[in-house]
């Protein structure tokens, strides 16, 4: 039995382009600069179609108009545009998933609460050791019916955060670029001075969590998902005074409860104070998308041309890219370019 042969879509088709806008296109590739009239004579079409035509791939970004001709973007560049717009209208779409379920956040405590009540118990496990406090973070996250699981995680002394430097981090890292959870962590400032730390948040930020800091974090706890909380065996104390020992507890009342805490201190925390390298990066990465050149990309965030081929560099280093177009597919992948 033969193999059936591979065939390689074409991108712009992939992203909702039809035929004969795909057509059009490739025709304003090879003719590099045109009027409508050219155009209309390649394609062989009335100068009406084809000009309403080009008045959706200008509106789509993938070609510009100037002075009655009609310029194609670099490939790289148009499909860099429209994948952000495709962004654009998922991150849109999802934030009004996110304020319709707001709207009814009142009803879903009453309906968790009722369903705890009915079943019995929470659920409760004690566990003790740092190793099956991580462990079980990655644990969960591969069970997850639905992955990313989102890790909410607050860590309040230096001790702790030393462990998760030098012992503990890198699976949760692993996990991370494995798409298998997504890390949130506030941690109190005077902490990144530790051994290793400041390089493994780093770490945890480059493969897509997110850090940041307050002057004092009342208690350590996080949670998994939407089912699992982890407390403290005392709360307010270190985990280090206390061997580790602390309770995942299963049910979403309590997880509710924790992830209001931790907005309540997301909100007040600050962004990590060497963060703005990465954020530079990802600036160029988005500007990039909207089919801006260096140049432009330059004059938007008032910094040198050189500046910005330096974090062209950075990028393509830190996603493991061979190329600006593998970059920035790769950042969009990632959720950079939202």
């Amino acid at each position: 039995m033969r193999d059936e042969p591979h065939t390689v879509s074409d991108p712009f088709e992939t992203l909702g382009l039809d035929s004969a806008q795909t057509a059009l296109y490739t025709a304003v590739l090879r003719l590099h600069r045109a009027t409508l009239s050219d155009l209309a004579q390649a394609m062989d079409g009335p100068v009406d179609k084809v000009g309403r035509q080009l008045d959706d791939l200008v509106k789509l970004g993938v070609i510009d108009e100037q002075s009655g001709q009609y310029l194609a973007r670099h490939p790289a560049a148009a499909l860099g545009r429209v994948i952000a717009q495709r962004l654009d209208r998922l991150a849109e779409e999802s934030r009004r998933i996110d304020s319709a379920l707001g709207s009814i956040r009142g009803l879903i405590r009453d309906y968790d609460a009722g369903r705890d009540y009915r079943s019995g118990p929470f659920m409760v496990e004690m566990a003790s050791g740092a190793d099956i406090l991580y462990e079980s973070v990655v644990g969960i996250a591969v069970q997850s019916p639905s992955p990313p699981m989102p890790l909410l995680t607050a860590i309040p002394d230096e001790r702790t955060m030393t462990d998760f430097a030098r012992k503990f981090a890198d699976p949760w890292i692993d996990a991370q670029k494995r798409n298998l959870l997504t890390v949130r962590a506030v941690v109190p400032v005077f902490t990144l001075s530790a051994p290793g730390v400041r390089d493994q948040l780093t770490n945890v930020i480059e493969a897509g969590g997110e850090v940041r800091t307050l002057d004092r974090v009342p208690s350590w706890f996080m949670t998994a998902g939407s089912e699992t909380a982890g407390l403290p065996a005392c709360w307010g104390g270190n985990l280090p005074d206390h061997a580790y020992n602390f309770y995942l507890v299963r049910t979403p009342v309590i997880v509710g409860v924790l992830s209001t805490l931790f907005t309540e201190l997301w909100a007040r925390a600050q962004p990590l104070p060497w963060a703005s390298r990465a954020d530079g990066v990802r600036q160029v990465l988005r500007l990039a998308a909207q089919g801006l050149c260096d140049d432009s990309i330059a004059r938007q965030l008032g910094v040198s041309v050189r500046t910005v081929r330096a974090r062209w560099a950075d990028a393509m280093t830190e996603l493991g890219a061979q190329s600006r177009f593998r970059a920035g597919v790769e950042a969009a992948r990632r959720g950079w370019l939202r």
